[in-house]
């Protein structure tokens, strides 16, 4: 592993979600390929809130990922969507065939071409300097070509896609946000108080420097991490070639995706850095004088989210919490 790039706690999964019984398969596939057969299938087990599996078909397209809405069956139709207005200009899986309403007893599922490719954070664990340089930088291009779609407002996506509600009604809504989440039990139960009170002074001091974000209305992923970026080698030279996982998308600030991606960096060691912010840049982003800063405070509110779920591993929570204590203290995170 490269120096500086810290193992990642997660909601992983050692098995995945759900089995997928060869009938039910069949009828998925043939709901696409009618004389599809399936030749081998295999699931990913990364899935936290819907299930995904490779499938082999033994004629054309070849690979596929069948992808199963478990949590929330209108996110199928959100993301169908999003998929379809962006994939021009952003490189995402191709959708061959959805069922939004699901097909009998199968919750709502969408069939995808299959990409290949690593994920970034594979990527970071081989330690090979040069290539997670390349591919930060295509990361940083291809946020910022995200960030060039834009709403008539800022708010919660829903499917078309378009804006339903504003993200949060009212005035300072970063700062009164992560009020809400430090008055939450379960965050109460896992963050020491000196450490709240830290966080909610911190949010405030920003507060008007915070409230320029409010009126920007550009597409943003929710969960631009390394686990969502598939990444791969074309003639020596390492970019992004899909980008997964749209279920988070709402319509906001840029930066609020730059602070996710950046969110394991240290500037002691840095290992993406500044080729994903120079990518952004050349990619037509805009970042202010004060845009680490701005986008750390915006990932900060979504680590304090995270810390009010009802279900955590202990390692998630304790790196959580180490998160936004090095976030509330202007410093790198410690972890191994």
């Amino acid at each position: 592993m490269i120096a500086g790039v810290p193992n990642e706690a997660r909601w992983t999964r050692s098995e995945p979600r759900r089995t997928l019984p060869s009938p039910l398969l069949a009828r998925i596939i043939r709901s696409a390929f009618p004389r599809g057969n399936v030749v081998e299938v295999s699931p990913f087990a990364d899935g936290l809130r819907n299930a995904n599996f490779k499938v082999q078909l033994d004629r054309a397209p070849g690979l596929i990922v069948v992808r199963i809405y478990e949590h929330d069956i209108s996110l199928c139709q959100k993301e169908i969507d999003l998929l379809r207005l962006i994939g021009r200009s952003v490189p995402v899986p191709e959708v061959i065939h959805a069922e939004p309403l699901g097909l009998e007893d199968t919750p709502a599922f969408t069939i995808l071409r299959y990409v290949e490719g690593i994920t970034f954070r594979e990527l970071t664990r081989r330690g090979e300097a040069a290539a997670i340089a390349q591919a930060a930088y295509s990361a940083g291009k291809i946020l910022a070509s995200i960030g060039c779609i834009s709403f008539a407002k800022a708010g919660w996506l829903a499917p078309g896609p378009r804006v339903a509600e504003p993200l949060l009604q009212g005035a300072n809504p970063v700062p009164r946000f992560v009020d809400s989440c430090l008055t939450a039990a379960n965050l109460q139960q896992r963050m020491r108080p000196d450490l709240r009170d830290r966080t909610h002074r911190l949010m405030w001091a920003w507060a008007s420097r915070l409230a320029h974000l409010n009126d920007e209305a550009s597409l943003v992923h929710g969960d631009y991490g390394k686990r969502n970026l598939l990444v791969r080698s074309i003639a020596g030279e390492w970019s992004v070639a899909a980008v997964l996982d749209w279920e988070f998308a709402v319509v906001g600030s840029s930066l609020a995706d730059v602070g996710h991606f950046l969110r394991y960096e240290r500037a002691t060691r840095p290992v993406v850095e500044p080729h994903f912010s120079t990518g952004y840049l050349h990619g037509g982003g805009k970042l202010p004088e004060d845009w680490r800063q701005l986008a750390r405070l915006l990932d900060l509110s979504a680590l304090c989210e995270s810390l009010t779920h009802d279900e955590l591993p202990d390692s998630v929570s304790t790196e959580l919490v180490e998160l936004v204590s090095s976030g509330a203290e202007n410093r790198d995170p410690r972890l191994a």
